[in-house]
């Protein structure tokens, strides 16, 4: 089958679920797909197919299916995408929590403070300049503080990331680490100078379309949003909060 089909993994419900080559999706279709998706939320995606994206570290894509059961059932009778969204996220959380809890009993115990060293798994040195940019554990992310986290966030979103700090899921496979981090970066920095998030990912969805279409840029763009972090860190605007809670 051609692109971006990799994998039918599994029928349930009705719904035949394929892993699919995500990085090609958001290069060539829709940029603002991650990690899984279906026809509600995504058109090119017909009504009967769940898709997932290629898991890098495998491990979650039971829960996945399970979100995108509740969210197809709900927006398939009218709901919006947002409020489908919120009760799918809680039937997923539902899911890790028992799952999580069977295999982790001390998780539901655990200072979440006190779990970063094990969510901190790779500084990358070449970018963090000014300010930290870590590959962390996503499973224990989306599991801990926010179901939603895909691809990467930062210190002016996520208030459970610390400050200065850009966050990478490990689920990522490396060869879109840098487009992601220049989404985080550039979106960082428009946020630290007062834009509010919505403007900011738009801004920042544009810039990391343009760049997987014209990758001969990337590199220049990610230097100046490297550049920009740094300069905001000098001048003490670099640090602190401005978002979600979970």
């Amino acid at each position: 089958m051609d692109q971006p089909y990799i994998k039918h993994i599994a029928n349930v419900s009705g719904f035949d679920v394929w892993v699919v080559d995500g990085k090609y999706i958001r290069g060539h279709i829709d940029v603002e797909f991650t990690n899984f998706g279906q026809h509600y939320r995504f058109p090119f995606i017909p009504k009967n197919e769940f898709w997932i994206d290629k898991e890098r570290v495998e491990g979650e894509s039971d829960f996945y299916i399970e979100h995108l059961l509740v969210e197809h059932r709900l927006m398939a009778q009218g709901m919006s995408y947002n409020e489908a969204i919120t009760k799918a996220s809680l039937a997923e959380r539902r899911y890790r929590k028992k799952v999580d809890f069977l295999q982790h009993p001390h998780l539901s115990k655990i200072d979440k403070d006190e779990y970063l060293p094990q969510i901190h798994k790779t500084l990358l040195p070449e970018y963090s300049n000014g300010i930290k940019v870590w590959i962390v554990d996503g499973r224990i992310v989306r599991g801990l503080f926010f179901i939603d986290f895909t691809q990467g966030g930062h210190d002016k979103v996520y208030d459970f990331v610390p400050a200065g700090e850009v966050w990478l899921d490990d689920d990522l496979v490396e060869s879109e680490r840098k487009y992601v981090l220049l989404h985080e970066l550039h979106e960082r920095a428009l946020m630290a100078r007062g834009m509010d998030y919505s403007k900011a990912h738009l801004d920042a969805s544009s810039i990391e379309e343009f760049c997987r279409q014209n990758p001969g840029q990337l590199q220049e763009k990610l230097k100046d949003a490297l550049e920009q972090n740094k300069a905001l860190a000098r001048n003490g605007n670099g640090n602190g909060t401005n978002g979600h809670k979970e």
